[in-house]
């Protein structure tokens, strides 16, 4: 193995520092030390020896062990190089030249095998292959004071334990006091001290390095940016910086940029999968801090909201805060919920910043750049950077994604980006959390498909309108600093069941491009104190990392009148009523609230609203046309069903005509044929009874006996 020059002279010494032992334990044992036993037991000449006063060594030995001490290596000599791997190590880690030189006699066994049958020859046991305790103090230190006070560098916090350098080894079958415990060199230090670093083994699982580069970083927060790179200048030694933000806000990227602009190396940790690993925490932190030390890089605990805020991870929390207050380096703690050191950090400093979110302009900038290449005009980028409230790394991801969209969709060969693709990578981006709590619906209508008065088509209409121009008027034209709260859209849609409220909702998200998210109340409102409201905290903030349009089905239940206050569950009744209607307030996305009941609405909530559409029950005009929509045009009609008067006989709902039509279609094709004129009346009749209208001749008329048949 070809060493460098410093590490070479170092075993040099070391190996005649050995030999010099070697000529003491013969002077010392005399003919003992020529047993070819020696090691495998104690004789009785051994023994006697042992009871009496260690005879003097010859003068010669004397002065050769002074000579050998005096002749060291010198490792802190200016001509020596910086980046010689002991100077390295004893540098970063604050070590004396006594622990460099035990890091010496535990590394050569890892050089040359022969080390340690010499280690076993003089610490008389074949079976001591590693150096103890005992021969580091008696051969590295010239006085027995010295020895006595070298000990301390095999204490649990001195330099060389506390980094995890060496580990202090006893054998299980011979268990001993610490001079006749094994000193044992880590193998990650083994491999920086031959110049050979790698990252260690035991964290790969959850730590991953970055390579500085300023190339596609996302540089939005410019202002946010300038302060973390004054604040890491003025306190390099050492300090930990929070960053709080949602999830896709740019608080990695954040961070990355800033490592970039300085040069400097970073390693980004896994939380959540640091904590299933089988190591102790202080062993997993502590080989984490020991890699930023060697490596002289910044750490990114990434994803670090449950340790910092769940409990039953105080043990964890506790190592890593306590760590971190020692550790002379800068460290990055990504959180989405404020959480504050409180005196945690007792000799450094802690600061925590927020991630702001993205202006519309920030927003267009960035989608701007990201499409420069692929023919979308400015509109697009206002619709995209409007419609979708995305973080800087979410619409880089959002690019990526749609561009492996489109080679998917249309080959190798060409791979231009369309808006439907886009529109489909920033939904992907935007769903998450929210799948958990909501079902997501799957827009199937367009405007074609429904069926309402001109004005109630404008109304929704202007739905679109006010969500595809938030920017212009919010921002550009300055009403975004007039309104506190109260910035989203919520939409009331009332009317009678089977009117098409539902559709509607439906239509309005596939127009904007939006997921469309049904709120299942069931699972919202609990009846233990205080749940409730944490579950529509989590709804809300999972909505708005979603971008999605709420809807709120039969809304009348959760947003009724508050009532008189006649006991506490009337009280806790009305606040969990007030908190929704707070939290309306604070949503900037799109609510649908459908209900059947707008009259049991509180009057509180219809205030807040923006828009308020009654859908009423379809005239014969539009009942017919519901009718010639309801069958699609492959589907087979007889020439004896009769549309017009189907709408005029029969007052009925689009919800209750969209049944009718599938159970008539389903009749004809068990019957072989096409949708007869019977069909659609047994259908009809089958429809009433599941309403609970009688079937009558003033209904049915001459299609009575059809009915009854």
């Amino acid at each position: 193995m070809l060493l460098q020059p410093d590490l070479a002279s170092q075993l040099q010494w070391l190996q005649e520092l050995l030999l010099w032992q070697v000529q003491a334990t013969r002077a010392s044992f005399g003919a003992l030390a020529d047993d070819p036993y020696r090691g495998l037991y104690i004789p009785d000449a051994e023994a006697d020896l042992l009871t009496m006063e260690w005879p003097e060594l010859p003068l010669d030995l004397v002065a050769q062990r002074q000579r050998l001490h005096t002749t060291r290596p010198e490792r802190e000599s200016p001509a020596a190089q910086s980046s010689a791997p002991f100077i390295h190590l004893q540098q970063l880690f604050g070590l004396s030249n006594f622990e460099c030189d035990v890091l010496l006699l535990a590394l050569a066994p890892e050089i040359d095998l022969r080390f340690e049958r010499l280690y076993g020859y003089i610490q008389d046991d074949v079976g001591k292959r590693r150096p103890a305790v005992e021969l580091a103090l008696r051969l590295l230190c010239l006085e027995p004071a010295e020895r006595i006070q070298q000990r301390q560098a095999f204490a649990a916090t001195s330099p060389l334990l506390r980094h995890q350098l060496i580990a202090i080894v006893e054998d299980s079958q011979r268990p001993s006091a610490l001079l006749g415990r094994f000193i044992k060199l880590d193998e990650r230090i083994v491999a920086e001290l031959l110049g050979q670093p790698i990252l260690d083994p035991w964290i790969t699982p959850f730590v991953s390095q970055f390579q500085p580069t300023d190339q596609g970083s996302e540089r939005v927060h410019h202002e946010l940016q300038a302060r973390l790179q004054h604040f890491i200048q003025d306190h390099a030694a050492g300090s930990v910086v929070g960053i709080q933000g949602r999830p896709g806000s740019g608080r990695r990227a954040l961070v990355q940029t800033v490592a970039a602009d300085h040069d400097r190396r970073l390693l980004i940790v896994d939380v959540p999968l640091l904590l299933e690993c089988k190591l102790s925490p202080d062993e997993a932190i502590g080989r984490i801090l020991r890699e930023a030390t060697l490596r002289q890089a910044a750490l990114l605990w990434d994803a670090s909201e449950r340790l910092l805020h769940d409990e039953a991870l105080s043990g964890w929390r506790t190592v890593l805060l306590q760590r971190l207050d020692s550790h002379v380096g800068i460290s990055f703690l990504i959180f989405e919920h404020a959480w504050e050191a409180r005196g945690s950090f007792s000799q450094r400093r802690y600061v925590r910043l927020e991630m702001p979110t993205l202006t519309y302009a920030e927003r267009e900038q960035l989608w701007r750049g990201h499409l420069a290449n692929d023919g979308f005009d400015d509109r697009t980028c206002q619709s995209l950077a409007s419609t979708f409230r995305l973080g800087a790394s979410q619409i880089q991801a959002a690019v990526t994604m749609a561009r492996s969209l489109a080679h998917w969709n249309n080959g190798a060969d060409h791979q231009a980006l369309t808006l439907a693709e886009l529109f489909a990578a920033c939904r992907a981006q935007s769903s998450g959390r929210l799948a958990t709590l909501a079902r997501a619906i799957t827009p199937t209508y367009g405007w074609d498909n429904i069926v309402l008065p001109a004005d109630h088509i404008t109304q929704m209409r202007e739905i679109c309108i006010q969500v595809r121009h938030r920017r212009i008027v919010l921002e550009r034209w300055g009403f975004d600093a007039h309104f506190a709260m109260g910035k989203g859209v919520n939409v009331l849609f009332a009317g009678p069941s089977g009117t098409g409220k539902t559709m509607a909702a439906e239509i309005i998200a596939r127009d904007l491009g939006l997921e469309l998210y049904k709120i299942d109340l069931s699972a919202m409102v609990s009846k233990y104190i205080g749940e409730t409201e944490k579950n529509l905290d989590a709804l809300f903030t999972a909505a708005r990392e979603a971008n999605a349009i709420l809807l709120f089905d039969e809304a009348d239940s959760l947003f009724g009148k508050r009532s008189e206050v006649k006991d506490a569950q009337d009280r806790y009744a009305n606040i969990e009523v007030g908190y929704l209607l707070q939290k309306m307030e604070e949503y900037d996305g799109v609510i649908i609230l459908s209900t059947n009941l707008r009259n049991n609405m509180d009057d509180a909530f219809v205030r807040r609203l923006h828009v308020a559409i009654d859908f009423p029950l379809p005239e014969e005009a539009d009942r017919e046309r519901i009718w010639r929509q309801v069958f699609p045009p492959q589907t087979p009609l007889d020439a004896d069903v009769d549309i017009v008067r189907l709408a005029r006989q029969f007052k009925l709902t689009g919800g209750n005509i969209r049944n009718i039509a599938l159970l008539a279609a389903f009749l004809a094709a068990e019957a072989g044929g096409g949708v007869a004129m019977s069909h659609i009346i047994w259908a009809i009749k089958r429809e009433y009874q599941k309403i609970g209208k009688l079937v009558t001749a003033t209904d049915f008329g001459s299609y009575l006996a059809l009915a009854r048949r």
